[in-house]
């Protein structure tokens, strides 16, 4: 009986480096192992017995699997193609982000979802229902595209229902909020799909941070830096202390280095993420008012903006900091929920209306053109149609910009879904409309006051001949195609409504000298 021997070395496929072995039928001196930049050979007599081109290996027409045996010859498949789909938040996506930087280390080269990929990685949400099934659908077309890719999905929902996950067939691997920032410690080896794997830990014992930043998809402009992770309210609708445990944030120092990497790689903006970003300190002797002030001291182009933060957690001395600082952008987007006080208490918000309309004339106060987005919930058990016509009067009243309307999703494990009164589906949607109504109206107007005022954009997209991008209170403002705009912040003056944007006119032409541009920065007004 002929033995074997087998050939160890590095090899590139597509300029990627994996070890191989590769069982060779001894007997045959005249075998040999060729590798270049598009495929490795391996031939015996002058004949071309397997090739792996494009990760495929043919011999005789047969593809092969990750661990492939033919005629003595063993071949171990290089991975090299990863794609991400990322559902939900923008904390998320800078979290998909790390995910892709991890797979990058290894080798692995991304390209786009909608492409043929060895692994996908699915990073979910469940914050409603819709959210759900939106993951669930988009493993499904993962699969389609990529019947043989080891499927990773991590995210909200895999911590919440991992069995559910894992029960949709090709499914590999399920990650919980601790173990998904670790997937190589995780997933199989070789990547092989013989069997499912679910690595889910206690929510409660979860104490790792987990570094994540990213970029718009646009360019490279702004760049989402989670300072925050996890919440410790008790919000009766809601499963992200269950799905991604308790308030914890980085360090101000280990933060002040992410944000010197955010700028070394050229973005202007920094927005800063979290599930409850305003709680970012909490247990230490520290706070988000502190991280500002060391984030505004850093050297560099560039401005800072809160994602999102709690009405009862915007302090006098942040709004005060964005009136001394233009680099803190006056734009505030604020949860609400319900402009109803008895809705509140259902909800278990650690505010009332009158705070609420408290922190917005402050803000108006010290910052007239600041720009308020308001999040808001419809159709919660028990809001009866008169606390929600005193929510939306509450809304109408007030001086905001825009809102984002959500309609209520029964998650399970809260305790809102044993509140009585349900309102149905379609008054829930119902009322949703009348505020997206509303939302539309309250932009309108605020666009209609920047009209002849100069505002700083920072541009970020080009389409159509026309260059748009966001200025510090956040307006989308669109102007004439010109070199050297994108990814500059520019002064320009406000003069017509388009199709939602303002347009607008470059008062200071970029001076474009061997790659480089300088800009005056206008003060606001």
């Amino acid at each position: 009986m002929k033995e074997t021997r087998h050939v160890t070395g590095e090899m590139h496929v597509f300029g990627n480096p994996f070890f191989s072995t590769i069982g060779v039928h001894a007997g045959y001196e005249e075998d040999t192992i060729t590798g270049g930049s598009s495929c490795i050979v391996l031939s015996h007599g002058g004949r071309t017995r397997a090739a792996v081109t494009d990760n495929i290996i043919e011999n005789r027409r047969i593809k092969y699997k990750p661990f492939y045996f033919r005629e003595k010859f063993l071949f171990y498949k290089a991975m090299k193609r990863v794609s991400f789909h990322t559902l939900g938040c923008k904390l998320n996506f800078a979290e998909t982000s790390t995910f892709q930087r991890q797979f990058s280390e290894q080798g692995f080269s991304t390209v786009e979802f909608r492409e043929e990929s060895d692994v996908v990685l699915i990073n979910t949400c469940s914050v409603t229902e819709n959210a759900d099934r939106d993951a669930r659908k988009a493993v499904r077309q993962a699969l389609r595209r990529s019947p043989d890719a080891y499927v990773i999905v991590v995210g909200c929902y895999a911590q919440l229902r991992p069995e559910e996950l894992a029960s949709i067939d090709g499914v590999d691997l399920v990650l919980g909020t601790e173990e998904k920032f670790h997937v190589f410690d995780h997933a199989d080896p070789t990547w092989c799909k013989d069997q499912v794997r679910v690595v889910v830990g206690d929510v409660e014992s979860v104490d790792g941070f987990g570094v994540a930043y990213s970029a718009e998809q646009s360019g490279r402009t702004r760049a989402f830096l989670k300072i925050q992770d996890g919440c410790d309210y008790t919000c009766s609708y809601c499963t992200i202390p269950m799905a991604r445990g308790g308030s914890r944030s980085e360090s101000i120092e280990r933060t002040l280095e992410h944000a010197r990497e955010i700028l070394a790689q050229g973005f202007h903006e920094i927005v800063l993420s979290g599930v409850n970003v305003g709680d970012f300190g909490a247990g230490r002797d520290d706070s988000l008012n502190d991280l500002l002030i060391e984030l505004l001291a850093l050297e560099g182009d560039f401005r800072i903006r809160i994602s999102s933060i709690e009405p009862n957690l915007l302090s006098d001395d942040i709004i005060a900091l964005a009136k001394k600082n233009p680099q803190l952008v006056p734009h505030f987007h604020m949860p609400l929920q319900s402009g109803s006080d008895a809705v509140l208490r259902l909800m278990r918000r650690r505010y009332n209306t009158a705070l609420f309309r408290d922190r917005i004339e402050t803000v108006m106060r010290a910052l007239p053109e600041a720009a308020i987005g308001i999040d808001v919930i419809v159709g919660t058990p028990g809001e009866t149609e008169e606390m929600f016509r005193q929510a939306y009067q509450f809304l109408v009243d007030l001086p905001f910009t825009y809102l984002h309307v959500f309609s209520y999703s029964e998650r399970p494990g809260t305790d809102a879904v044993d509140i009585p009164d349900k309102v149905p589906p379609q008054e829930r949607a119902r009322r949703s409309q009348m505020l997206r109504t509303l939302s539309q109206r309250k932009r309108r107007a605020y666009y209609e006051r920047q009209l002849g005022r100069s505002l700083n954009v920072l541009f970020e997209t080009e389409e159509n001949g026309q260059v748009t991008g966001f200025s510090e209170n956040y307006v989308r403002v669109a102007v004439p195609w010109q070199v050297g705009l994108l990814n500059n912040t520019i002064p320009v003056r406000c003069t017509a409504l388009g199709k939602g944007v303002v347009e607008g006119e470059v008062l200071e032409q970029p001076q474009v000298e061997d790659g480089f541009i300088s800009l005056p920065i206008i003060q606001p007004e």
